[in-house]
C-alpha cells in the first residue's frame, strides 16, 4: 500500500510539474530499462569507503549481490530506499556478507569515501550482526564508471541544477554471482520472503533449503510486477510428484510385506 502511493504521488507530482514547470521533461527522463541477464562490467573501477580503488569485479564470483544505485546526501527516495533494504535484511535469515552481499554506489561523482564510510557505519549498526561488515559495501566513482554501471542495468537518472538533486527510479537489483542482472525489486517495499527467493534463483540455488527449493517451483518472478506470485500449475504438478511418489512408496512397502507372509 505504502509503495502504491509513493508511485501515485510521484505521478501527481510529475503530471502537476509538466502542466506548469519546464524541469517536468527532465524529470520525466530518469526510470527504469529491465535487463534481465544483462552483465555488470566487472571492469569498473570505484573508491570503497577506505578510499581504496576497487574494480567491481572484485565483488564477483562467490555469493550473490544486491545492488543499489543511490546517493548518501539525498534528501528524499534514497533514503526510503535505503531504509526500506535494511528492513528486508534484517527480516532476512541470510547474513550479509554469509550466503550474499549488498553493494550500494552512489550516482554522485563529487561524493567522498568519508561520506561513504559515515553512511555504512549508520546501517551497519541498525542493521546489528556483528560480524557482517564486510557484507555491506558503500561506494564512490567517477562519472564516466557511474554512467556505464546505470546505463549496464537499465537504470536511468538525471540531475536537476535547480533544485540540486537527481531524479532516478527507485529499485533494488538482485545479481548473480559473475554479476549478471537476475531480478529488480522497484518501489520502497522489498518483502523478505521474495527476497530470499531471489537471492536462492541467483545463486543457482546453492544456498538456501530443500523448503526453499519447492517455493521456488512453486513460485514465479513476474518481470512486470516486479513480483513472486504463486503458479497454480507448479503447485499441481508437485503436488502430483509427491502422490506419485507416495503410492510408488505404498506399493512398494505392501510388496514387501506379501513377501515376507509367503516365504
Amino acid at each position: 500500500m505504502k509503495a502504491f502511493a509513493v508511485a501515485l504521488c510521484s505521478l501527481a507530482l510529475l503530471s502537476g510539474a509538466s502542466a506548469q514547470n519546464p524541469q517536468a521533461e527532465l524529470t520525466a527522463r530518469a526510470g527504469l530499462d529491465r535487463k534481465l541477464d544483462a552483465q555488470v562490467p566487472p571492469d569498473l573501477t570505484f573508491r570503497d569507503e577506505h578510499g581504496r580503488g576497487v574494480r567491481l569485479g572484485n565483488y564477483f564470483g562467490f555469493k550473490p549481490s544486491v545492488l543499489v544505485l543511490a546517493y548518501y546526501n539525498c534528501p528524499n527516495l534514497c533514503t526510503l530506499v535505503l531504509n526500506a533494504l535494511l528492513q528486508s535484511a534484517q527480516n532476512l535469515k541470510f547474513d550479509a556478507g554469509q550466503e550474499y552481499q549488498i553493494l550500494i554506489v552512489s550516482i554522485e561523482p563529487h561524493e567522498s569515501p568519508a561520506l561513504a564510510a559515515a553512511k555504512k557505519q549508520i546501517y551497519v549498526q541498525r542493521y546489528g550482526r556483528p560480524g557482517t561488515e564486510d557484507g555491506w559495501h558503500f561506494l564512490t566513482g567517477d562519472s564516466a564508471s557511474i554512467g556505464r554501471l546505470a546505463e549496464s542495468i537499465g537504470y536511468r537518472f538525471v540531475y536537476d541544477p535547480q533544485t540540486r538533486q537527481f531524479a532516478h527510479p527507485s529499485v533494488v537489483t538482485v545479481l548473480t554471482p559473475i554479476g549478471k542482472v537476475s531480478r529488480y525489486f522497484a518501489g520502497v517495499e522489498y518483502p523478505a520472503k521474495e527476497v530470499r527467493l531471489a537471492l536462492i534463483e541467483a545463486s543457482n540455488s546453492r544456498i538456501g533449503s530443500l523448503t526453499d527449493q519447492l517455493f521456488l517451483l512453486c513460485f514465479h518472478y513476474n518481470p512486470t510486477t516486479g513480483r513472486y506470485g504463486l503458479v497454480v500449475r507448479r503447485v499441481i504438478q508437485v503436488g502430483g510428484i509427491s502422490t506419485v511418489l507416495a503410492l510408488g512408496s505404498l506399493i512398494i512397502l505392501m510388496l514387501r510385506r506379501e513377501r515376507s507372509l509367503t516365504s
